[in-house]
């Protein structure tokens, strides 16, 4: 079962965080974000769309929030901290995240599954040289006690997480409808449009046809965690939507993530 249908379009998009251009006027919005968990409609609206063409996937959100709050400007601070949006491409083998704030702060990793990581492998080369400082060992969402300890929850244990990772020609962009954290007044929400040149993606394409051909299917994760307070007291985990649900809090099981089909 298909999430999600990407048109092809015949032009290119000046990525500057601006959804009110024919293009995305013109694209597939998606329903309204779900709960990851529960599957119910999300508190503040979210949608995406994604539009391609012969160079470069694109992708939009559209992000309803009444207080826009950003604080993080460091490039690879840990933006879920924060409100954020978020995308994963799903490689098999590997994949990749992205999280973007209200102040286009980017945060990048690239996750190599331990099992394929052999030596003489596509993955054996310099960029990704597991003795670097920014390379790191990752289990999983889920804290890891008892059997878990060591591989976390998935079967198919640990990855590699190179956090010095920057995907090459990577456009982001951020319009915010309101005021950046200013709490006196009500906002609209803000929007993030993404830009990804298809020569950037051997790696995640793993053999598959770049650009698309028409009925493609990669897995990618589309969604949103929300910093909320209550008693003055951060409520955790942060709630967190995506386009669909995976009926548990863990963002890093591609099995799960939508299927999104490129069309003509």
């Amino acid at each position: 079962m298909v999430d999600y249908q990407a048109k092809k379009i015949n032009t290119s998009i000046k990525i500057d965080g601006d959804l009110n251009k024919d293009v995305w006027k013109n694209a597939f919005w998606s329903k309204r974000f779900v709960d990851m968990v529960t599957g119910e409609a999300g508190m503040y609206n979210t949608q995406t769309a994604i539009l391609w063409n012969d160079t470069h996937l694109y992708i939009a959100f559209l992000a309803e929030e009444p207080f826009v709050e950003a604080q993080l400007t460091e490039r690879d601070s840990i933006i879920f901290l924060e409100n954020d949006l978020e995308l994963f491409i799903d490689g098999d083998d590997c994949y990749y995240e992205l999280e973007i704030n209200a102040l286009n702060t980017i945060y990048e990793v690239f996750f190599i599954w331990k099992d394929a990581y052999t030596k003489g492998s596509k993955f054996d080369i310099p960029a990704f040289d597991v003795h670097q400082s920014q390379a790191y060992t990752f289990g999983g969402d889920y804290d890891r006690t008892g059997a878990s300890f060591w591989k976390g929850t998935h079967p198919r244990g640990v990855r590699w997480a190179f956090t010095n990772f920057d995907m090459e020609g990577l456009q982001t962009a951020v319009k915010i409808d309101g005021s950046l954290n200013d709490n006196s007044d009500i906002d609209k929400g803000w929007s993030l449009e993404i830009a990804i040149p298809w020569s950037s993606l051997i790696l995640l394409a793993n053999g598959r046809n770049l650009p698309p051909k028409n009925t493609d299917i990669w897995n990618m994760f589309l969604g949103r965690f929300q910093k909320l307070m209550l008693n003055g007291k951060e409520i955790q985990p942060h709630p967190a939507t995506a386009l669909n649900s995976h009926e548990i809090y863990d963002t890093h099981l591609p099995e799960k993530w939508s299927k999104v089909e490129f069309v003509l």
